[in-house]
């Protein structure tokens, strides 16, 4: 298992620069009065392909020789690894291939298809989802990217929080979402070398808490398919994620469903932005562990803005 270092985040941070955007920061002077800290939400969603994952996949993709290039590259995702995946592979004018589960969001499916990616549906389990990525690896010779577990990926990510850093001047806490932990993996890795007192705190949905019982058992526990509004944030820890999610998260916050729509509403009412379930769990678990954040500064990632405006979450709650 190769542990990328701060040097593999440089070096990702030169290499996608071309390939991404700057995203700004916004607050909102009422989120702030109503969470009691002030809160710098960095913008994601409005990255190429509407979210962060373009930044680990661009890593991925043109850090790749041409040799290997040549013969494409394969995923398995929900939706947003798989789109950003499709964006940078389509870039570089590469085949791409995703394997994604029957049950994914409708408009992650169209990018990946706008983006020149082929689908290969698969059941909405993590178990099928890596059977199916074997097969297409395998009669395709394509490199497999992992939409999280995979230290290019990593160092990708690490990127955004590098940026939110200089664009704030400093920050006594960042809450991110946790998946797989792709996201709070950069995020513990930026940190960690440039400002190693800012606490990394993850937020997780309580319907798909695995990496929260994880990290209060000591080990990784895995659930193969938890039912959450926040489809970004099905997957399990891998080994790779663990190790900084064990050795460099300060906790682990979880937020009802009820919460994250409520936070996700919010978002959309008072900060005028789209943003997705998943994104919306950091904010929700901020409001509901106030005393934690209170009077601090504290950057909050909202990793996207796919969402299905034809079934927003709370047209049903």
């Amino acid at each position: 298992m190769y542990i990328p270092t701060f040097d593999d985040v440089k070096t990702a941070q030169e290499r996608i620069k071309p390939y991404i955007s700057k995203t700004p920061v916004l607050s909102s002077s009422f989120i702030n009065e109503l969470s009691g800290a002030e809160l710098f939400f960095k913008c994601e969603n409005f990255q190429k392909a509407g979210v962060f994952k373009v930044r680990g996949a661009s890593n991925a993709v043109f850090g790749l020789n041409a040799e290997i290039a040549a013969k494409g590259v394969a995923t398995h995702s929900s939706g947003n690894h798989a789109l950003s995946l499709a964006y940078a592979a389509g870039l570089r004018g590469i085949p791409v291939t995703v394997v994604m589960p029957h049950t994914a969001p409708e408009p992650k499916k169209a990018a990946v298809r706008a983006y020149g990616g082929t689908i290969v549906e698969c059941e909405p389990s993590t178990r099928s989802r890596e059977e199916t990525l074997a097969k297409v690896v395998a009669e395709s010779g394509a490199d497999f990217v992992h939409p999280y577990n995979d230290a290019r990926v990593i160092a990708g990510q690490a990127t955004c929080s590098l940026e939110l850093l200089e664009q704030t001047g400093g920050l006594d806490a960042v809450v991110a979402p946790i998946g797989g932990g792709g996201m709070v993996s950069g995020t513990c890795l930026a940190l960690s070398n440039v400002a190693p007192e800012t606490k990394v705190y993850a937020a997780e949905p309580k319907n798909a808490d695995d990496a929260y019982q994880s990290f209060k058992a000591g080990n990784i526990i895995a659930y193969d398919d938890p039912k959450t509004v926040a489809d970004g944030l099905k997957v399990p820890l891998k080994d790779l994620t663990w190790h900084f999610v064990s050795n460099h998260v300060e906790d682990i916050l979880i937020a009802t469903e009820q919460g994250i729509i409520a936070a996700m509403k919010l978002i959309w009412q008072r900060m005028k932005i789209v943003v997705e379930p998943s994104s919306a769990v950091p904010l929700a678990t901020i409001l509901n562990n106030k005393k934690t954040f209170a009077g601090k500064r504290v950057g909050v990632i909202i990793t996207g803005g796919n969402v299905d405006l034809d079934k927003l979450p709370w047209m049903n709650s």
